[in-house]
């Protein structure tokens, strides 16, 4: 059993190589309950890296540990648009984790699957099938599928990228249900202004750990420029990132 003050997710040192080349270096951090962190950095900084290895998928030295049963959005979905399920099917297959091998979803399951389908927006979409929806009704449908497994952890690869405005707020405002319910998300993005408006914490990759602590903290001139080099610029109101969007398949 978890206390309120203990660490969900943690890293000490956590250091992975591909071939020989360094991909992450000695990062370390720890992420408390309930607290949505937003993870940023140029391409190839070590994003989608960083979540495989919490995660346990990727080979690393260091330390990285989650306390608590995770829940994982890849930037790839993992379902073939051409398979025969429609969106309420998606989301209820992040219920089959939680019932053990050859159990059937049963009524609570049921009407969380349809709860969730309506947390993410898609009550008119619910018997709408995967392939025919839009890019952003598929990746709430996704999300949703997620939220289901109803995770102390929730770790997301650019979830919003790519996507409608309209689908980014209801995948947004899902995500705040769960972190107010006592969920800790993990989130990569490319959107700096999104991220400090969102995240109550940022993490800044290159590599390295640039930079970690509360968004008033981390969002400043200097730790961005140290973070993004070149390919940051500085406008009256924002910092935006240059040739950064938009970017799948990094390590």
């Amino acid at each position: 059993m978890t206390t309120a003050t203990e660490p969900m997710v943690r890293a000490g040192d956590l250091s992975v190589s591909f071939a020989g080349r360094p991909a992450l270096e000695k990062v370390s951090f720890e992420l408390p309950r309930a607290s949505f962190a937003g993870v940023l950095g140029p391409n190839g900084a070590g994003k989608t890296t960083l979540l495989r290895a919490l995660l346990g998928t990727l080979p690393h030295s260091g330390s990285g540990s989650l306390t608590g049963r995770p829940a994982y959005v890849p930037q790839s979905g993992g379902i073939d648009p051409s398979f025969p399920i429609d969106a309420l099917g998606v989301v209820r297959m992040g219920r089959y984790p939680r019932l053990g091998w050859g159990r059937w979803p049963g009524r609570e399951d049921r009407r969380r699957a349809r709860e969730i389908v309506a947390q993410v927006g898609l009550e008119r979409e619910a018997r709408v099938p995967f392939a025919a929806l839009s890019a952003g009704q598929r990746q709430r449908a996704l999300v949703g599928r997620a939220l289901a497994e109803d995770g102390d952890i929730l770790m997301l690869d650019e979830p919003l990228t790519g996507i409608d405005a309209p689908s980014q707020e209801a995948i947004l405002a899902a995500l705040e249900v769960r972190r107010r319910a006592g969920a800790t998300i993990l989130m990569t993005t490319h959107d700096l202004a999104q991220a400090a408006r969102v995240c109550d914490r940022l993490l800044l990759l290159n590599r390295t750990l640039v930079a970690f602590g509360t968004t008033s903290e981390v969002f400043r001139p200097d730790v961005l420029g140290r973070t993004y080099g070149d390919e940051l610029l500085f406008l009256e109101r924002a910092a935006v990132v240059v040739d950064d969007a938009h970017h799948h398949g990094e390590h």
